[in-house]
């Protein structure tokens, strides 16, 4: 489907006959194109603006990090010993020391204020989803475009590619690379460091699924009229591509973005987990799930608290992503 200006047409009804809009007492009826057609679709899923609202409020959050742990949080490397039963080294109270100053407790042995460090998570875990899932937008909107309109050896050589990166054991390969890379480069810290690494390694290893969506869906546009048009009126390959398929190709490629934020954010949060991620004592919802391994029997708000936020932040994006899907869907009701 399209999203151009081109693309006009009216919801539901037609346009009146002269006739009729001659009529006293009668309005016209207007016509609506296909993003304001999408946007009353959306907005009739509940379903999705309640996902919406999560992902707007998780990254409101994420950007004003620093103020809310001024404001009801303690920096999330500070350790607060006094907050541990100094036997068991568990924090006092009940579920796991939550209290007026430590909104989500504190962790078990370090005492670190478990809220600032679910905040400065989302903070890390955002910014890559979002980074790789652009990363893979871009290079698989670009390959797979290049791959259905040129076709021939191009087509080839990039579908060979594809597959191949699809057959990569991906995880394997980025474990082995994250170990081997130092911690530190380019002058950013260990944590933003770490996490320009993962952007490209996820974003490198996720385009190839886009990529197959685009070349399949360019693959039926090029032989539509309007390529013709402008292949007869001497449009260039790289006008044809980016000016006529591209905003033809806007609606899949921007659902599969918005589906493939979660998987980024599941793939984060398991390298991390196992120890190639965000590195120590940089706050991580993966990590802090490795951290809470240990203590799960003993304190098991460590372990749910991290959980549920990964939880309700992958279905989110879900719900979001699928009611999107349905409302740019042309064959939908």
């Amino acid at each position: 489907m399209s999203l151009g200006p081109e693309a006009s047409i009216t919801d539901e009804s037609t346009a009146p006959t002269a006739d009729a809009a001659e009529r006293p007492g009668e309005k016209a009826i207007a016509g609506r194109s296909l993003k304001q057609i999408a946007w009353r679709r959306l907005k009739r899923d509940k379903v999705a603006i309640a996902g919406a609202c999560v992902v707007i409020f998780l990254v409101v959050v994420a950007i004003l990090a620093p103020l809310l742990i001024r404001w009801f949080g303690h920096p999330y490397d500070e350790p607060h010993i006094d907050q541990l039963d100094p036997t068991l080294s568990t924090p006092l109270g009940k579920l796991g020391g939550i209290s007026g100053d430590f909104l989500l407790g504190v962790e078990p042995q370090s005492g670190r204020d478990i809220f600032s460090r679910i905040i400065y998570g989302a903070q890390t875990t955002l910014t890559v989803a979002f980074l790789s899932a652009f990363v893979s937008t871009i290079l698989g909107a670009v390959f797979g475009l290049m791959a259905g309109f040129l076709g021939g050896w191009v087509d080839s050589v990039i579908s060979r590619i594809m597959d191949f990166l699809l057959a990569f054991p991906q995880l394997l390969f980025a474990i082995a690379l994250l170990s081997v890379l130092p911690d530190e480069f380019f002058g950013l810290g260990d944590r933003w460091s770490r996490v320009l690494v993962l952007v490209g390694v996820i974003g490198f290893f996720g385009w190839p699924y886009i990529g197959r969506i685009v070349r399949g869906q360019t693959l039926s546009l090029r032989e539509r009229e309007f390529v013709e048009a402008s292949r007869s009126m001497g449009a260039r390959s790289g006008r044809i591509l980016f000016r006529e398929l591209l905003p033809n190709l806007a609606a899949p490629i921007l659902v599969y973005t918005t589906l493939i934020i979660p998987t980024n954010i599941l793939t984060e949060a398991a390298l991390s987990f196992l120890g190639v991620g965000i590195p120590p004592p940089n706050p991580s919802w993966g990590g802090m799930l490795s951290d809470a391994v240990t203590f799960y029997q003993i304190d098991p708000m460590f372990m749910i608290i991290p959980g549920g936020v990964i939880f309700i932040t992958v279905l989110a994006f879900n719900l979001f992503g699928d009611g999107l899907r349905d409302a740019l869907d042309p064959k939908a009701r």
